[in-house]
């Protein structure tokens, strides 16, 4: 399976402009810029669309995590919260509100480590990963 998308950019790095499309669709000519990677600009960023991509992926992960160890979750709601310092990714922080149906604190621990270690955008991220996971 191949996923892909395309990036345009026009100009100079501080004045220029991008559109960004994915083959799905979901983002379809959507505009970055200078202002909406370093500012308060519209539009999205480099840094947004990661942040998506490790929460999506996390949350599908621990979905099968739990589900291997006898669980099946009500509820994962995940953020994630990129940090880009002096030209560089620097962290992804991940934080976790769950409910899960019968699982104990020390189980659903072990379970959302297994996941933030193993989803396929944390292996990908050469950055510190870090995870506050809360049943509620």
């Amino acid at each position: 399976m191949k996923r892909s998308a395309t990036a345009n950019w026009k100009g100079t790095g501080k004045e220029g402009k991008g559109l960004v499309s994915t083959a799905s669709t979901v983002l379809s000519n959507t505009q970055y810029s200078f202002n909406s990677r370093f500012a308060e600009g519209t539009g999205t960023n480099p840094e947004e669309l990661i942040a998506a991509a490790h929460s999506g992926c996390f949350a599908m992960k621990l979905s099968f995590v739990l589900n291997e160890a006898g669980f099946t979750a009500d509820d994962l709601t995940v953020k994630c919260t990129i940090t880009f310092e002096n030209g560089a990714i620097t962290n992804s922080h991940l934080d976790l509100k769950a409910k899960v149906p019968g699982i104990d604190a020390g189980k659903f621990q072990e379970c959302a480590a297994d996941a933030k270690a193993n989803c396929p955008i944390s292996k990908l991220l050469n950055t510190n990963i870090t995870l506050e996971a809360r049943l509620v």
